[in-house]
């Protein structure tokens, strides 16, 4: 690079930088001068938070002062103490998630509220002991909040097995009070997740469908309260939903008022569905209501059949997003019919369909011109062999096809040629591929940026005798790979950003060393239950690789808190899994 170019106007540099779509690319630009350090500092807008980098905080605010997205992950200190050191940082935050925690931080989201009055998105989920006064609280901290996850608030001993109170140890839960105040004090909601709040009602999805006109996704899975006259009260009402999610629906029956909503729903594009009774006159009504239907998700639904489903996408031939997971009923004579609808499909999911052969994957790759993404998960993939024409189609860039007890070598390495664009491949748990198939797919998938083939019992080895260039994330779990196929992967992968060996029982330090010492550009690493190798290479692996940022110690790794502080200033987290 030249002095004339850097002396670019910063603001062409940004330009240039922001086409790189990720913030870890940034790291080695920030090599090539203090100039370039200083707008890729400027440029990053996620941080993700841990126990270990609470130390580190104040210097990384000032480092980045543009940030909007906070992220906090395995954390396990105080999180109302975190964040008001949040609130003091002279950031103006968008998106900030906290999920998973047992406790609700009150105090420190009203610390909060102070200074992040534009906070649009908050995740909350999983949250232990989610009660009505944290919504309140919510409510008054960010009136101008857009996107709220509540979802599965974890209530530890509260609930015994069948899902009743432990009257003994209640002391609250999430309930209609709490969302009718939320919904009154944040009109301006978009999104929201109720899912596993098991005591909210109707009354619940009334308030939010009234109060926030802007309201247009809601996903309401796992509540046991809410009935089909909520979800129609909100298709009927809520003029720019677009997105609704739910379970359970038809059981025992579906109402007629509940199918007449959908012919309501004039801006609904997204609807999903999964373990209902979704009967073919629902599918049909669904098909006559002409909405601008462009994603379809019926998982693990039941008593609907290929009558329903073919009247549904016939009316709807541009939908783009599919997922029929589960419909046994499904064969290949029905795929090959339904895929000449679906010319404007990207992605499908058709995993767990167990009647499904290669018939159907090779006619979905020949009749959608526009498909992306195929997922044929625990299907009988190979057991029928396909004897047309092969089609190349080079917009398919994912093949998901993990769980396949019949898949072949020949089955693999012909939908491989057939989609010579694949950038992400996932064969695990598939016995029957050996080294000569995964090798002759590699081979001629030079685009290969993602490959997952974990406990596939039958590849011992990778006697690879040419590169993959663009390969950046490699998942080999299981007792089948060894130092020999580590050291072959060190030397074609070069490139390698995430390696995942866990349960890799014949790996020793060896094998780790070689990929350390020659994937220059290596960022994590999962050595779980890798009980060859010793704790001592976490150390080793610190100091020789500087790019790792994230590290899955062998069982038996312990650390102190000035070990883990010195790691992290190194750059590189440790984690439990």
């Amino acid at each position: 690079m030249t002095e004339r170019s850097i002396d670019l106007p910063q603001e062409c540099w940004e330009l240039v930088f922001n086409f790189l779509h990720h913030h870890r690319h940034f790291e080695f630009l920030s090599l090539v001068s203090t100039r370039f350090l200083s707008i890729t500092d400027h440029l990053r807008g996620t941080l993700t938070i841990s126990s270990q980098a609470v130390p580190l905080l104040p210097r990384l605010f000032e480092r980045f002062p543009n940030v909007k997205v906070i992220d906090i992950r395995e954390f396990d200190g105080d999180l109302n103490s975190l964040l008001n050191q949040i609130s003091r940082s002279g950031l103006d935050l968008e998106t900030l998630g906290f999920s998973n925690q047992n406790h609700f931080p009150l105090k420190g989201l009203r610390d909060l509220s102070s200074s992040m009055r534009n906070l649009r998105k908050l995740n909350c989920s999983k949250i232990g002991s989610l009660e009505d006064i944290h919504l309140f609280a919510i409510g008054m901290s960010f009136p101008f909040l857009e996107d709220l996850d509540i979802s599965f608030p974890q209530y530890n001993s509260r609930f015994n097995p069948i899902g009743s109170l432990d009257l003994q140890n209640f002391s609250g839960v999430v309930t209609d009070e709490g969302i009718v105040d939320l919904a009154r004090k944040v009109n301006k909601l978009r999104r929201i997740d109720l899912s596993g709040n098991h005591f909210i009602t109707d009354k619940s999805l009334q308030a939010l469908s009234l109060n926030c006109v802007l309201l247009s996704e809601v996903v309401v899975r796992d509540c046991d309260f809410i009935t089909q006259n909520g979800i129609s009260f909100v298709m009927r009402n809520s003029t720019n939903l677009n997105s609704i999610s739910l379970d359970g629906i038809g059981i025992p029956s579906i109402d007629s008022s509940f199918l007449e909503s959908f012919t309501y729903a004039k801006t609904l594009c997204e609807l999903h569905l999964s373990n209902s009774f979704i009967s073919d006159d629902l599918l049909c009504l669904v098909a006559e209501a002409c909405l601008p239907l462009k994603k379809l998700i019926i998982a693990q639904c039941y008593n609907f059949s290929f009558v329903g489903v073919s009247c549904l996408l016939y009316r709807y031939q541009f939908l783009e997003h599919l997922d029929l997971e589960g419909a046994n009923f499904l064969n290949d004579a029905s795929m090959v019919e339904m895929s000449n609808f679906l010319l404007n499909l990207s992605f499908i999911n058709l995993s767990s369909c167990s009647k499904l052969t290669s018939l159907t994957i090779f006619a979905l790759i020949r009749n959608c011109p526009l498909m992306e993404d195929v997922r044929m998960e625990r299907t009988n993939l190979g057991v029928e062999a396909f004897m047309g024409d092969l089609v190349i189609n080079r917009r398919v860039k994912s093949l998901k096809l993990g769980g396949n007890n019949n898949l072949s070598d020949e089955c693999l390495k012909k939908a491989a040629f057939c989609c010579p664009s694949l950038q992400v491949l996932d064969i695990s748990y598939c016995p029957t591929i050996t080294e000569e198939g995964i090798k002759e797919v590699l081979r001629h998938s030079g685009e290969i940026r993602h490959l997952e083939m974990n406990r596939c019992m039958g590849i011992k080895n990778l006697d690879l005798n040419f590169e993959l260039p663009k390969l950046e994330v490699l998942q080999v779990q299981g007792p089948g790979m060894d130092d020999e196929a580590l050291v072959v992967i060190a030397k074609r992968c070069q490139k390698l950003l995430h390696l995942d060996l866990e349960g890799c029982l014949n790996v020793t330090a060896k094998g780790v060393k070689e990929v350390v010492q020659n994937c220059t550009r290596l960022r994590e690493i999962n050595l779980r239950w890798c009980y060859n190798i010793n704790v001592d290479i976490v150390a080793r692996m610190v100091f020789a690789r500087p790019s790792l940022r994230r590290i899955v110690p062998p069982c038996g790794f312990t650390s102190t808190d000035n070990q883990k502080m010195f790691f992290l200033r190194h750059g590189c987290l440790i984690c439990k899994g």
